[in-house]
């Protein structure tokens, strides 16, 4: 085997290989053999097939797998003998190789390697960590909001039209260009007016209406409407009102508490106290990330694999274009393809260089992820689909690939808690809306 270099070119290496025609019929030679110990054929004994014959039944198969084996091992002879650290696979270009005339294989290896760097010296790097304190008002508005989602309705104690805050019970039909559709149609259905869960003006529509009457509701399907065949489409609803109620809004005490399956109302707002708590914990602590995150992104300045970033470019183009498709790529709707193609490859330039600046700082700080802290993601996966736990395991447990994917980002938010652990975090008190708020909006404003 003869490997020569024949580019260094930024962070692309080059290589061209020669393995002499003698050595690759070797090595074919020599698996056939392998083969004829054990293969059976009509005529021949057991171990006696000529080789003329397995190579005629088996030669082509054979001579594939000893060109894979040999470009594998070329390439890993490349690494070892160059001390090479690649980002991906090499690419590999076969340049001649004839069966017929016995020649020599020569192909060439390109190779991506990672960048060396020294990670910046994070002592000066100083960030706010956004911090909410829970108030017992907090606690309140989110008990109020539990009991709004539970309130009940009786008769109206007087005789007057239904009003926003009302709920009708009615019947429905519903046609779109003079045709039935499935989902258009109900009875009996409990409508609060003012809700929002109809679509469009479908609720004020009704306003003034009293049990008995009868309404022609003219509405438009949102353009983004879940049911594609529907979106942005003029419905006509024919609408029965069978009663009007008021609503009646839910006591707050300890047997509002209980029917919650809770001992009291103290209980159940130690609950919601924990469960805020939580949250504002998971947000602020992501909020602190992407502040670190920019800080490191300004502190380095380094050329990254273009084939590590073209990987994370056409995930992140696919997910936008999913999301164009579906309505939701809220400004992005409004640019051009290049444009957006410009924005999103800069993202994935700056993810692929925040990565190997994350791995090489973990790297030398000996952060690794334990078989135990994998368990614990895997759980947390399943934890996210309610009602379909035992699928998503099963699917864990019986792909291991899938359970290693989940290792990067355990790696990654170890190794920005041990940085956080290193530079000067200040907490800074902020409201929970300011918390909830995306940063980019706040930029905006």
């Amino acid at each position: 085997m003869n490997i020569t270099e024949t580019s260094t070119e930024g962070l692309r290496r080059e290589y061209t290989v020669v393995i002499p025609a003698a050595d690759v019929a070797g090595r074919v030679d020599a698996q056939l053999k392998e083969i004829g110990k054990t293969v059976r054929m009509p005529g021949f004994r057991p171990g006696k097939v000529p080789m003329s014959v397995l190579k005629q039944r088996y030669g082509q198969s054979v001579m594939g797998e000893v060109l894979d084996k040999a470009m594998s091992d070329s390439a890993a002879k490349v690494v070892e003998q160059h001390s090479l650290r690649p980002a991906l696979q090499p690419k590999v270009e076969i340049v001649k190789f004839e069966v017929e005339s016995a020649s020599d294989l020569e192909f060439k290896l390109a190779y991506e390697v990672l960048p060396e760097f020294e990670p910046a010296d994070l002592g000066g790097v100083a960030i706010e960590k956004p911090v909410v304190e829970i108030t017992d008002e907090q606690v309140d508005e989110a008990v109020g909001r539990i009991a709004a989602g539970r309130k009940t309705s009786a008769p109206l104690t007087e005789d007057r039209p239904a009003a926003k805050g009302d709920i009708v019970v009615i019947d429905f039909d519903g046609s779109v260009d003079g045709e039935k559709r499935p989902g258009m149609k109900g009875e009996g259905h409990e409508l609060e007016l003012g809700s929002g869960s109809f679509i469009d003006t479908f609720e004020e529509q009704l306003e003034g209406t009293r049990a008995g009457d009868h309404r022609t509701v003219n509405v438009t399907f949102p353009e983004g409407y879940h049911a594609a065949e529907l979106a942005g489409k003029a419905a006509v609803f024919e609408v029965d009102v069978k009663e009007v109620k008021q609503a009646v809004e839910a006591t707050i005490d300890d047997e509002f508490a209980k029917g919650l399956g809770f001992d009291d109302l103290a209980a159940l707002k130690t609950v919601i106290r924990d469960r805020l708590g939580g949250d504002y914990t998971v947000m602020s602590r992501l909020r602190a990330k992407r502040a670190l995150l920019d800080q490191l992104a300004e502190l380095h300045s380094f050329e990254v694999p273009q084939g590590m970033v073209d990987i994370e470019f056409d995930q992140i183009w696919k997910r936008l274009q999913d999301e164009l498709k579906a309505g939701d790529a809220g400004e992005d709707a409004g640019k051009d393809e290049e444009e957006l193609r410009k924005e999103y490859r800069d993202i994935a330039v700056r993810r692929v260089r925040l990565g190997l600046v994350l791995s090489e700082i973990g790297q030398k700080n000996n952060i690794t992820v334990a078989r135990e802290e994998l368990n614990q993601a895997v759980l947390a996966e399943v934890r996210r689909y309610p009602g379909q736990e035992r699928e998503v395991f099963d699917f864990f447990k019986n792909n291991p690939q899938a359970v290693e994917s989940l290792r990067a980002p355990v790696f990654e938010d170890k190794v920005v808690d041990f940085i956080l652990g290193q530079v000067k975090v200040t907490e800074k008190p902020v409201s929970a809306e300011e918390l909830m708020q995306d940063p980019d909006e706040e930029e905006a404003a």
